[in-house]
C-alpha cells in the first residue's frame, strides 16, 4: 500500500486522556499530526481531546477506547485504526499501571504485566505492517528507571510468588527495555525505529491508588516534574528529523543513557519476545 506523502502524518498515545499521554497528544497535535488519543473512559477521553483541540489550532484528533488489561480490547483498537487510516508514522506506547495488589487481567495475566508489557507487545505487533509501510516511522515506549534492579524469570513472570507492587512494576518497565531491543533488531532496514524513554519523575494521578501508595505519593509530589515536562522526551523521538542515533535505545533527558545490565542482556530480550507472543498470540 502506498502512503501520499501529501496526506496528514498519523500518530496513536496510548493513555492519552490524562499526564504525560494528554501533552504528547497536545505536543504532536501542534507538529501537525493527526492523533488518536486512546483511553479507557469515554468522558475522560473526550475531555482530554477537548482540552487539546482548544490548545492546538486546527487539531487534528481523534479518540478511541480500549481497556489495556484486555487482549481483546486491544486487538478491536488495533483493527479500528488499521480500519480508519492507510498510514501509520508514530506510535506512542504510554498507558500504564502500578497495582497496589496482585490482580489477574481480563485473560488471567498478573495485571501490571499486561497493562504495561503485554497490551503495548500486542498493539505494536498488530500495527507494525502499517508501520513499515509508512516508514519512516517511530515506536516509542515510555520505560522508567525504576527498571534498574530488577529481574525477570519467564516462568513466573505471571504468578503471584514474590509478588509485591514495586517489584511488578520495575519488572514491566525492564519488559518494556528489553522489547524495545528486540524490537529494534527486528525492525532493521525497515525504516521503522524503536526507542524507549524514562520520562522523569512525573506529578501526574499515576499514584492515586489508595493506602500508603498514595500517601507516599502525594508527599513525592511537589519534588516532581510536570506532566507537560514529562512529556518532552517522548515529543522529542517523535519529532526529531532522524531517530536513527536512538534506535533500540533507553532515552533519558534526550540523551541516550546506559540501563540495567539486564536490560542489555540479547538473549534475555528474544525469549521474552518468544514467551510474550506465545502469551498473546498476536
Amino acid at each position: 500500500m502506498a502512503v501520499s506523502d501529501t496526506s496528514p502524518r498519523v500518530a496513536v498515545v496510548t493513555g492519552a486522556s490524562s499526564g504525560i499521554g494528554l501533552y504528547t497528544a497536545l505536543g504532536l497535535a501542534r507538529d501537525g499530526m493527526r492523533v488518536i488519543m486512546t483511553g479507557r473512559n469515554h468522558e475522560r477521553t473526550e475531555t482530554a481531546r477537548s482540552f487539546v483541540a482548544a490548545r492546538a489550532e486546527g487539531a487534528q484528533l481523534e479518540t478511541a477506547l480500549a481497556d489495556f488489561g484486555s487482549l481483546a480490547a486491544i486487538r478491536g483498537l488495533a483493527d479500528k485504526i488499521l480500519g480508519r487510516h492507510d498510514r501509520l508514522d508514530v506510535l506512542v506506547n504510554n498507558a500504564g499501571l502500578i497495582s497496589p495488589h496482585y490482580r489477574l487481567s481480563e485473560d488471567g495475566f498478573e495485571l501490571t504485566f499486561a497493562v504495561n508489557h503485554l497490551a503495548p507487545f500486542l498493539l505494536t505487533n498488530l500495527l507494525l505492517d502499517r508501520l513499515k509501510t509508512s516508514a519512516p516511522a517511530r515506536v516509542i515506549t515510555v520505560a522508567s528507571r525504576a527498571h534498574r534492579g530488577s529481574r525477570i524469570e519467564l516462568a513466573t513472570i505471571t504468578g503471584s510468588r514474590g509478588w509485591s507492587m514495586g517489584q511488578s512494576y520495575g519488572r514491566s518497565k525492564l519488559c518494556n527495555i528489553l522489547f524495545t531491543r528486540e524490537l529494534a533488531r527486528r525492525l532493521e532496514g525497515t525504516g521503522v525505529t524503536a526507542t524507549c524513554l524514562h520520562p522523569g519523575g512525573v506529578a501526574t494521578g499515576f499514584g492515586q491508588r489508595g493506602g500508603l501508595v498514595e500517601l507516599g505519593w502525594r508527599l513525592a509530589k511537589p519534588f516532581m516534574i510536570s506532566a507537560e515536562k514529562g512529556a518532552e522526551t517522548t515529543l522529542f523521538l517523535a519529532t526529531i528529523a532522524d531517530a536513527t542515533p536512538f534506535n533500540g535505545g533507553y532515552v533519558v533527558g534526550k540523551v541516550l543513557e546506559c540501563p540495567d545490565p539486564a536490560a542489555l542482556d540479547d538473549s534475555l530480550a528474544r525469549r521474552l519476545w518468544d514467551e510474550s507472543a506465545r502469551l498473546v498470540r498476536p
